[in-house]
């Protein structure tokens, strides 16, 4: 076993909150508007709440609500009838859950993940900046070592193979 002991236990959201009393402001949800928002800025340097709820598949009033909550906390500058900008605070914020995104998403392909967007959506939250970080790292040592990488593949699909046989007898 570990070194934790079970005292240092806790559920997902009991996690959560503990981040939030460290400080950590923003949860899962405000997370997920900030990256959209980020997205949306990077093509057209604004956005609007129109954009930002139909790419994120909620009601406009929805947006409208966490776009308030994310200007409250400095990450945008928002005006209710008028476009929606980043400040240099959500930038640098929007830019940072992008590319976590990417870094595991880009992880989950590499492992061969059957839906990587979904399971990149469940769990790039709980993740630390230093797992992050070296998830990006072990992405690049594959895309440095591709010979490494596709020997990972066939391993990968060898254990699959003696684990569905040993399943079957």
């Amino acid at each position: 076993m570990n070194n934790s002991s079970n005292s240092d236990f806790r559920t997902v959201r009991g996690y959560q909150l503990a981040s939030q009393q460290d400080g950590q402001l923003l949860t899962p949800a405000l997370e997920d508007y900030l990256e959209m928002a980020y997205r949306l800025y990077l093509e057209n340097h604004y956005l609007r709440v129109g954009q930002l709820s139909e790419l994120l598949n909620v009601k406009p009033s929805s947006a409208s609500k966490m776009i308030s909550k994310l200007a409250t906390l400095g990450y945008l500058k928002y005006d209710r009838y008028e476009v929606i900008l980043l400040t240099e605070q959500g930038q640098k914020m929007g830019e940072y859950l992008l590319e976590r995104h990417r870094t595991i998403e880009t992880f989950l392909n590499i492992l061969g993940s059957s839906n990587a967007l979904e399971e990149t959506e469940l769990i790039e939250h709980t993740l630390s900046p230093s797992t992050v970080l070296d998830i990006d790292l072990l992405n690049r040592f594959f895309q440095e070592h591709t010979e490494i990488q596709k020997q990972f593949i066939d391993y990968q699909k060898k254990s699959r193979i003696d684990l569905n046989k040993e399943e079957q007898n």
